[in-house]
């Protein structure tokens, strides 16, 4: 990751309460920081080793949580204005790292599984409109995966 976080980006640790029945992992609360609004909650798996290509979303807060195995986020800045311009950040989001992390509109994002088992939450500011980002193949950012 580098070493200065990229504006709007949000970090925030999830609690988790283990107990012999059954375990909790929080997620999100209309209170939190990075709560935008709802619009929609989905999962999405992702394989072991397979990366999902960049998608940027012109109006969609992302609030990724991973309840099970292990993900790497990329985020790279293009916006015109930003102070981090030409930056990328990194995320490994997984149980033993358990976090949300709040991705702004106007900042392109892929992904890759790590683990087995990878489950992502995303909780949307938005419904999905398919329209509503742009998508790029994984080489028209250059990141050293």
């Amino acid at each position: 990751m580098d070493r200065k976080q990229i504006d709007g980006i949000i970090l925030t640790p999830l609690k988790q309460l283990f107990h012999p029945q059954g375990d909790i992992f929080h997620g999100m609360k209309k209170s939190d920081d990075g709560f935008a609004g709802f619009g929609e909650a989905y999962f999405s798996t992702i394989k072991k080793g397979e990366i999902k290509s960049w998608r940027k979303h012109r109006e969609m807060t992302l609030n990724l949580i991973v309840p099970s195995g292990k993900i790497r986020f990329v985020i790279f800045d293009d916006r015109p204005k930003s102070p981090d311009k030409k930056c990328f950040n990194e995320f490994i989001l997984s149980p033993e790292n358990y976090m949300r992390l709040t991705v702004p509109p106007r900042l392109w994002m892929a992904f890759q599984g790590l683990g087995s088992g990878n489950l992502l939450l995303n909780i949307a500011n938005m419904e999905h409109i398919s329209d509503e980002a742009e998508r790029k193949q994984l080489t028209e950012i250059p990141y050293n995966w």
